[in-house]
């Protein structure tokens, strides 16, 4: 034991007062950043603009400001500003010689937030938010207008590098002014705001105040080939049903009218507002907020919508006679629905610092009982429409019930029960196990019969399907469940669609759609990509489906032999490898144009290959951004995919149209 303490260990006598270390000022948030932001990767650095923005949105909900702007330079430089009262100029009380907007952004815990008397609700609770921003930047300036005066003070990691001086006059400006820059040493040297990021993230939250303008702007140098405007301003008077309805993108759903509302708490404790649908095919989408905050893990103030909407339609299902409807759960009611849920509470508690997730155990009484009296008017004052969401939850109970069934039942072995059902077209591979192998999905019996000698027996599998497979996202459920390719794709698979896709029962390791390197491959594959997104979300979710990387082209001059993926990889080579070569070049026109060793090499041999992973983000904001792309791209109105070819039309030069 003795050996074991002396080598793993100072020993006692070294341990003194001097070991004992005092952070500080701001000093602890920039050696454990991770404790106040969560860490210090991209999902860290946008939490700094958060924390600002959030500042600028509680003076809007306490009816101090109506404008906010969001401006991103260049350098990383991003500025905050908001009408409102401005922060506090004069000296503090208890720190003589010291303004309380030095004390604000310097120490702490210290804020107008704790009590009541500033802010009835705010997402600022600790007093952290702004500070720690200070902290983690190379330079902070704070310029505020106050009884027609503007006053400046800068600052660099958290302390201040010039005194608060004021700097002039402004007879018709108020409010606050926050621009920094991250610093480099906490987030590393290439990371950069995203301005998609920070567009949605300011989108959003004038989605959750119907009163407030939020105003953007971004150097249009930062944009690249971004999509994101330069210049926009929000104002959403319906809050989160304006928001909703754009998510939901003109989807059929369930009912016409979204479950939508807003209701003050008794007692002036806040409120609650609301939107919700159910489009009749969904993988679901919730977005939670508190005080403006995102709370991306729900918490208090979800379980108390869940319990007033599966209460209110077990009620209603007592009401009209439907006895099962007893046993409909929350996962019924909740599936496939997408909803908004906005919070203003007073002193709200969360799970940490960052916010993810409330844990105020009033808000799920103060929101059950707001939501549930609108829900039970929702479904009464509509026969049919409550009948038809009843209907719905109740086919989505029934759904679930066999699901679970289904795992009851043991099987002799899962592989001799999935091979009875695979369809003809399959060439499976000679593994049972599904770890280590591989379905590629190959466009025409061509290109499918120089996959199947190209392939590795055991851990290969090759499914052809028909050129163009449906686009999903534009067809009814009928015809989708009545598409024979997407029908032998499902049963090949061996995993499910929709709400009964079980990732975990997916009979391959990896999904990899191998089509032709030219316009016609990667339409199919975007056809195919769509398909996963829409019926298989969680195997993109696990990781699971690739893009191959076929050659468009074969380059040899003498002996040496490679091949281009496209024009800019065939570029790329002739000046590297082939410069001043005389060179014979090939295009392929298809996969099923190569014969089995190329295509073996060049890619389906794991060695020689190089393939991409096609992912879903963690991020929420991020997710929904997909979501809403893949709508308007490959949705039922044409009008959205006319407006994105008309705006990007330009970037096509003539040998890409030629081609």
């Amino acid at each position: 034991m003795s050996d074991l303490f002396a080598a793993g260990a100072a020993p006692s006598s070294d341990y003194d007062a001097s070991a004992i270390e005092v952070l500080e000022g701001l000093e602890p948030v920039r050696r454990r950043p991770g404790m106040y932001i969560g860490g210090t990767d991209e999902r860290a650095l946008h939490h700094l603009a958060a924390e600002v923005l959030d500042n600028a949105m509680d003076e809007a909900v306490a009816g101090h400001a109506t404008r906010i702007e969001v401006e991103l330079e260049a350098g990383n430089r991003l500025t905050i500003r908001d009408n409102g009262r401005g922060m506090p100029i004069d000296e503090h009380p208890k720190y003589p010689g010291k303004s309380a907007l030095e004390v604000i952004m310097t120490m702490l815990h210290s804020g107008g937030k704790f009590s009541d008397k500033a802010y009835a609700t705010s997402g600022g609770l600790h007093g952290v938010g702004v500070s720690v921003v200070n902290a983690l930047s190379t330079e902070t300036i704070v310029e505020v207008a106050r009884n027609k005066e503007v006053y400046r003070q800068s600052f660099a990691r958290g302390l201040p590098t010039a005194p608060l001086e004021r700097v002039g006059t402004a007879p018709n400006r108020r409010g606050t002014n926050v621009t920094f820059t991250p610093d480099p040493e906490i987030f590393g040297a290439e990371a950069k705001f995203r301005p998609a990021r920070l567009y949605r993230l300011a989108r959003s939250k004038a989605y959750l105040f119907a009163g407030v303008e939020i105003r953007w702007k971004c150097d249009p140098v930062l944009l690249g080939e971004d999509d994101t405007p330069a210049e926009a301003s929000f104002q959403f008077p319906g809050g989160l049903s304006d928001h909703l309805k754009e998510q939901i993108a003109g989807r059929e759903c369930v009912t016409a009218e979204f479950f939508r509302g807003r209701q003050e708490f008794p007692g002036g404790q806040g409120s609650v507002e609301w939107a919700v649908a159910w489009p009749l095919w969904s993988e679901g989408a919730a977005s939670y907020y508190c005080n403006t905050i995102p709370t991306p893990d729900g918490g208090t103030h979800e379980q108390g919508l869940r319990a007033a909407l599966i209460r209110g339609l077990r009620a209603f299902g007592e009401l009209v006679g439907v006895k099962k409807a007893k046993d409909l759960s929350a996962e019924d009611m909740m599936s496939g629905a997408e909803l908004m849920l906005s919070v203003f509470i007073r002193d709200p508690q969360f799970q940490s610092q960052t916010k993810d997730r409330l844990t105020s155990a009033d808000a799920a009484r103060l929101v059950e009982a707001a939501v549930r009296d609108h829900f039970d008017h929702f479904l009464a004052d509509n026969m049919e429409r409550g009948r038809a969401l009843l209907g719905f939850v109740l086919d989505r109970m029934d759904e679930r019930l066999k699901r679970r069934a289904e795992r009851e039942v043991k099987r002799k072995t899962a592989t001799s029960a999935r091979k009875l059902r695979l369809p003809g077209k399959l060439t499976d591979c000679a593994n049972d196990d599904p770890a280590g192998t591989e379905l590629f999905i190959v466009e025409g019996d061509s290109a499918g019969g120089s996959a199947k000698q190209a392939r590795d027996r055991k851990t290969q599998a090759i499914l052809p399907i028909r050129g163009k497979i449906l686009n999903v996202a534009s067809a009814t459920a009928d015809k989708i469940r009545a598409n024979s390719e997407i029908a032998d794709l499902t049963l090949a698979l061996g995993c499910g669609v929709r709400d009964r896709c079980n990732a975990d029962d997916l009979r391959y390791e990896r999904i990899v759609i191998m089509t032709d390197a030219d316009v016609d491959g990667a339409h199919i594959a975007t056809l195919l990509m769509t398909f996963f997104f829409q019926e298989m979300p969680e195997i993109v979710r696990k990781g699971a489906l690739y893009l191959a990387q076929p050659p468009l082209y074969r380059i040899a001059a003498g002996g040496t032999v490679a091949y281009a993926r496209d024009d800019a990889h065939r570029a790329e080579l002739m000046e590297t490898m082939f410069k001043g070569k005389k060179v014979e070049t090939g295009r392929f026109k298809g996969l099923g144009e190569m014969n089995p060793q190329q295509l073996r090499e060049t890619t389906m041999d794991p060695k020689t290959r190089s393939m991409i992973r096609v992912t879903l983000p963690q991020e929420y904001e991020e997710r929904s951004a997909i979501k809403d792309l893949v709508d308007r791209l490959m949705g039922k109105n044409p009008e959205h995919r006319f407006a994105f070819i008309q705006s990007h039309a330009a970037e096509l030069d003539e040998e890409a149209i030629d081609a």
